[in-house]
């Protein structure tokens, strides 16, 4: 069990040069086995958070100024303890070419931007998928001992397919259907720009160079720069108005958002949140053909604290 300490997160420039030497053809890391993940658990102890950053991240997203954590924010500060673990740990996949595929994030009360916490993250739940193989990054933020959000991203690496009797195999997502407009729903169309990409990621620290420039795009397969998942699940939430105090939202990344482009959001009234049984269904479609860029949820939690 790898277990791990930092004072603070890891600065971009020292994460991104250990990213760049797990690329250089040194060793013979094929002896790193595929049938499972590192036991490792990355963890910030005394985590004060970035005001600076913290404003740019909702100007750039779009959350009001209102001295709490937008709830996808944890989940942007995790990225850089999760490319630390995957290029210091004997992680089993090349990070080039992981698709990031679902995000879950959950929030058990508002968290202050003052506020002092303890940030984890942990690899989990390796599974077997049509196109290769499924793995988890969960991410844990505590005051004190107390869970007051926790996040699963979860990642694709492309590969051979399973064994047709592999019983881990992940199911095909179901397509993603518009529905129809709701009045007292959240109807939005808005213009992302060109360089949404680069601006993200000197925010987020995310500078995977399919989001960066069409020409770096065009080296990994897309003909375009595309948006950011988080920033487009940040940016429908932040649309959405009088989310609970406690809730999760869970979206599965469908189409990417080429750039520039037009998108319209969808949500149903988010007041129809009374139990944990109820869900507000929310989608972001090109305004263009209406297909599927992303699909969401959220659900109240009951035992906030």
């Amino acid at each position: 069990m790898s277990d791990t300490h930092y004072d603070a997160l890891p600065k971009a420039h020292t994460t991104y040069a250990n990213i760049i030497k797990s690329l250089l053809p040194i060793g013979d890391n094929t002896k790193v086995s595929k049938d499972a993940l590192p036991s490792a658990t990355y963890t910030v102890d005394d985590l004060h958070i970035d005001q600076s950053n913290l404003d740019d991240y909702r100007k750039i997203c779009g959350f009001s100024e209102n001295g709490k954590v937008p709830i996808t924010y944890f989940a942007v500060l995790s990225q850089t303890l999760q490319m630390n673990m995957m290029v210091k740990e004997p992680f089993p996949f090349p990070m080039l070419g992981l698709v990031h595929v679902d995000n879950v994030v959950t929030q058990h009360r508002p968290i202050g931007e003052r506020e002092t916490v303890t940030l984890s993250v942990s690899f989990a739940n390796l599974r077997d998928h049509a196109q290769g193989q499924q793995f988890d990054f969960v991410t844990t933020v505590k005051s004190q001992e107390d869970i007051i959000w926790e996040g699963t991203s979860t990642y694709l690496a492309r590969g051979k397919k399973p064994k047709a009797n592999s019983t881990e195999r992940s199911k095909p997502r179901p397509v993603t259907v518009k529905p129809m407009v709701n009045e007292k729903g959240v109807h939005k169309v808005f213009e992302v720009p060109e360089d949404i990409g680069r601006r993200y990621a000197f925010i987020s620290g995310d500078f995977n160079l399919i989001h960066l420039h069409p020409l770096s795009a065009k080296a990994f397969g897309f003909p375009k720069a595309i948006a950011h998942g988080m920033w487009s699940k940040a940016k429908c939430l932040a649309l959405m108005n009088d989310l609970p105090d406690a809730y999760s939202a869970e979206v599965s990344f469908k189409l990417p958002i080429f750039l520039p482009s037009e998108v319209e959001l969808i949500a149903e009234p988010v007041d129809q949140l009374e139990s944990s049984d109820d869900r507000c269904n929310f989608g972001l479609y090109s305004a263009k053909n209406d297909k599927p860029h992303l699909a969401g949820v959220v659900k109240l939690i009951e035992n906030s604290q």
